[in-house]
């Protein structure tokens, strides 16, 4: 009980409580750590694998080959008597480097076509959208194929430009929508008027303002440019056989399905799908993340 005099009157009554602090929400609810976690085990092992690579990758024991998994050879060996432990990591950095090289430059080509698009006049910007349509409407493993096929036999630095200048379309449709709501805005027109010109307009002020909106698009592209690169060498115009990665280890799975060799195809495989799902986790967290922020403005 406690009184107070207030105008003359004691006002009499209980103390109320006070009212309970809202509880923080933990830091890692609602984030895929174990995607991320895996994902970064994956990368890591793949750019450390000379540290515990039993065996050469790349040696021919024909004195062993599609030998099941054992204790000398962790993951078997494939036809041809290579160890497939330390293929699997060696050639995941292969793999790795292309999805994001790949998307580094489909980034760039969609970030660069996109912003010209938004900024351009409006008979300029039907115009490329229209090109930007016609591109999209072309099935993109097609389009990998026939690009791959001019250029002749494949090499991770082909394989990737490939990947990327074909996966840029839906990214800068995205990117152009940004540019035009921001093109108006006060910083966009005194940047102009202190004689700023497009490329320092569009990487200082115009990308840092639409990045989030992209991450996800960004992020799945990665998964895109690895299974592009699989389906290639599965398809036998990849990546030769004698340069490791995920997709040439899986271009033998007809070989290995026909002598039983199951690990030759399982587990090159299952290293594939569980970063393929990593990725996909991840990005789909980055698209909630950015539909959140975009309704709360």
């Amino acid at each position: 009980m406690e009184g107070k005099l207030e105008n003359g009157f004691v006002r009499v009554g209980i103390r109320p409580a006070p009212a309970p602090e809202p509880r923080r929400a933990k830091w890692w609810r609602g984030k895929p750590l174990f995607s991320m976690a895996l994902l970064a085990l994956i990368a890591l092992g793949c750019l450390c694998c000379e540290l515990f690579m039993p065996k050469d990758p790349a040696y021919m024991d024909l004195f062993h080959y599609s030998v099941a998994p054992c204790r000398e050879f962790l993951f078997g060996t494939d036809t041809m008597g290579r160890d497939i432990f330390s293929m699997i990591w060696y050639g995941g950095r292969v793999s790795l480097c292309i999805g994001f090289l790949a998307t580094l430059i489909s980034t760039f080509i969609a970030i660069s076509f996109g912003a010209l698009s938004g900024l351009a006049p409006k008979w300029l910007d039907g115009l490329l959208m229209r090109a930007a349509e016609i591109w999209l409407s072309i099935p993109n493993l097609l389009l990998v194929v026939l690009i791959q096929a001019i250029l002749g036999k494949a090499n991770v630095l082909s394989i990737s430009v490939v990947i990327g200048v074909t996966g840029w379309a839906s990214v800068a449709k995205v990117v152009r929508t940004e540019v035009r709501q921001m093109r108006g805005s006060e910083y966009i027109v005194a940047a102009r008027c202190m004689g700023a010109g497009f490329w320092r307009i569009l990487w200082r002020h115009l990308t840092p303002n639409f990045l989030s909106s992209i991450m996800f698009m960004v992020v799945m592209n990665v998964r895109s440019a690895i299974v592009a690169e699989s389906t290639l060498s599965f398809m036998g115009i990849g990546l030769p056989l004698e340069i490791i990665s995920w997709g040439s280890m899986l271009s033998l799975s007809e070989k290995a399905l026909t002598s039983g060799a199951w690990w030759i195809i399982l587990i090159p495989g299952a290293f594939l799908l569980a970063t393929l799902m990593c990725v996909t986790s991840i990005g789909n967290y980055l698209r909630k993340s950015s539909n959140r922020e975009e309704s709360k403005l």
